[in-house]
């Protein structure tokens, strides 16, 4: 909940690489080195390049992108049980495809169960849309894809993807020529490879810009994204750039990212964040120190993925983020193996950006540096559909736009409107279920896709919170909230919704009720990122055996809101998250 204010490889020119910058003599650093290990890590330029496991040892013996001629070849002539088992749940990924979960299997049995036995015959499918940006064309496109082959499913992430499901094999040729004819696509959306490189929603035209991330985007997608050798990751590499005061892109929680900052002698250009996600064990990134200019960013870029290539830990998948390798090295470490191993320059010092002054998400009317105005809106927690999404390529045009933005946090944002076009683009956004004026509650929940479709699951999301947001709408409306609270809901431990860093995170597990278990979620409370009502990151707190039944939200959520009313300190301004931080536990129940 937040306070209202007023295709990849294929998109963008090889930019040219900028000369180097010139040597600048730093003080000595004292490097950490990580402890010793009794086994090796599988780190290739450490440990040699032999496979330590069997997901190793088949992406050596045939990369994932290969497999997109067996899909076009083979398996759309052969159907379903034509698919080798590595591909279906191995190299698929690498083209943005999942098998999703069969329905009817509780979440009781979704860590008993073999993946052949938890899976349906259909896929989720992931559009890789990089830096948010689409044009009316693409999202006509989707839409159309989602009717004709996805029974109408469509999901805005947190990722600023779309995810549509249903999705049969014998189908998927037909999407990738649809998707691939107006420029989109969904190479390497999924998979251990460079993900999609989130951008800021409002680049190139919000009047409180930095600096227009995009040309930077532009030519890390058009350099890497499916370049065979960053095609074998150790596990997913998630990147954020923008160039917006806000720090709209969750940057905190990305491998490596770029935040827009002005460096006293050198101009605008980019601070650097490497080392940061969630899931299980959750960190977030830290900075490096460093400037980097414009024309260096995908050169730095490359040379922090290629570390993680070249150093990141392959034996234990749940060791191989690069986050584990960051933790051990420390950011001088980092620093200085790349600047002198793949850079081979160095960095300028630079300064942190400031902390942000308005809200990320960009819901609401606002100006843009042109005069025209761009309008965000929310839908419940991500859920949309083909017709919505049919529907509202339509409206835009019909309000003389042909461009619009996905963000990461689950919204869309309508560029190039004329001031005397906002109400009824309003309006109709309305009609569609995308609210330019929501609810704190509406605005501020986001929800991963949950069991309905998610084999990893063990509890539904996207129909508990929205239930709980129509009703929390009402509880929650005679509220004078100081500040937003943000609740997000999570299937699993994994975190696809950013659990940790909300004013509220439900983790989705079994809880038992009087001896029976039900579907629930333990709860953390007082994270967040960076914003304009916190000078930094922070994780939030897990409160001991404290759990929510599935249908159970809106009471917790309307309990904990007005116990914080009641005893937050008004004179200093204290928010949400500061009080759940220093509450006594049993204040939280």
């Amino acid at each position: 909940m937040t306070i209202e204010t007023t295709d990849a490889a294929t998109r963008g020119p090889r930019a040219e690489r900028a000369e180097r910058p010139a040597r600048v003599e730093r003080p000595a650093r004292d490097i950490r080195t990580p402890r010793p290990s009794a086994k090796p890590n599988g780190q290739w330029k450490v440990d040699g390049t032999a496979p330590l496991n069997a997901n190793e040892e088949w992406k050596q013996a045939d990369g994932g992108l290969a497999v997109r001629e067996r899909i076009e070849r083979v398996y759309a002539e052969g159907g379903f049980a034509s698919i080798d088992p590595t591909d279906l749940h191995g190299r698929f990924r690498w083209w943005g495809l999942y098998t999703q979960r069969k329905p009817g299997i509780d979440g009781g049995r979704t860590a008993t169960l073999e993946p052949h036995e938890l899976e349906d015959e259909y896929f989720m499918l992931r559009v890789r849309i990089d830096g948010g940006q689409l044009t009316t064309e693409q999202l006509r496109v989707i839409g159309g894809i989602s009717t004709e082959f996805g029974r109408d499913t469509a999901d805005l992430t947190d990722r600023q993807n779309v995810q549509l499901h249903w999705i049969r094999v014998e189908d998927v040729p037909e999407i990738w020529r649809r998707l691939e004819a107006v420029g989109l696509g969904t190479t390497e959306a999924c998979g251990d490879v460079p993900r999609v490189v989130l951008g800021s929603p409002v680049a190139g035209i919000a009047a409180d810009e930095l600096i227009d991330p995009t040309p930077q985007i532009d030519e890390i997608t058009s350099r890497f994204i499916g370049d065979e050798s960053l095609a074998n990751l150790p596990r997913k590499f998630k990147s954020a750039l923008t160039g917006h005061p806000s720090q709209d892109v969750v940057h905190e929680i990305n491998d490596v990212a770029f935040v827009a900052v002005e460096h006293p002698s050198l101009g605008v250009g980019y601070d650097l964040w490497v080392g940061g996600g969630l899931s299980t064990a959750p960190r977030l990134a830290e900075r490096l120190g460093v400037f980097v200019a414009p024309p260096l960013v995908a050169d730095v870029w490359h040379g922090v993925a290629q570390i993680f290539r070249d150093y990141g830990y392959r034996r234990l998948r749940n060791k191989a983020r690069l986050k584990f390798l960051l933790a051990d090295w420390g950011v001088e470490k980092f620093r200085q193996v790349l600047e002198t191993e793949y850079l081979g320059a160095p960095l300028p010092d630079g300064p942190a950006a400031p902390t942000p002054a308005t809200t990320g998400d960009h819901v609401g009317v606002h100006r843009q540096k042109d005069g025209r105005f761009y309008v965000g809106a929310t839908p419940i927690v991500g859920r949309v559909s083909g017709p919505t999404l049919t529907k509202l390529a339509d409206l835009v045009e019909a309000h003389g736009s042909t461009r619009l933005r996905t963000t990461p946090h689950q919204k869309v944002v309508v560029l190039d409107i004329p001031e005397d076009r906002v109400e009824s683009l309003i309006a109709g956004l309305d009609e569609l279920g995308l609210q330019a004026r929501p609810s704190l509650i509406r605005r501020g929940t986001i929800a991963c896709t949950g069991i309905e479709f998610c084999k990893l699951a063990i509890v539904e999301t996207k129909a508990f919170a929205t239930a709980a947001v129509l009703d929390l709408e009402e509880r929650l409306d005679a509220f004078d909230l100081p500040h937003p609270i943000a609740l997000h809901v999570n299937g699993c431990p994994n975190s696809c919704a950013r659990i940790q860093t909300a004013d509220i995170g439900l983790k989705g597990q079994l809880v038992t009720i009087d001896g029976e278990q039900v579907p629930g979620y333990q709860v953390h409370l007082g994270g967040g990122l960076a914003s304009q009502d916190r000078d930094e990151a922070g994780l939030g707190r897990t409160v001991r055996g404290l759990k929510v039944t599935a249908d159970g939200i809106a009471d917790y959520v309307e309990r904990v809101v007005t116990t914080f009313l009641e005893q937050r300190d008004a004179a200093a301004d204290e928010t949400f998250a500061e009080w759940a931080h220093r509450a006594d536990e049993e204040a939280l129940r």
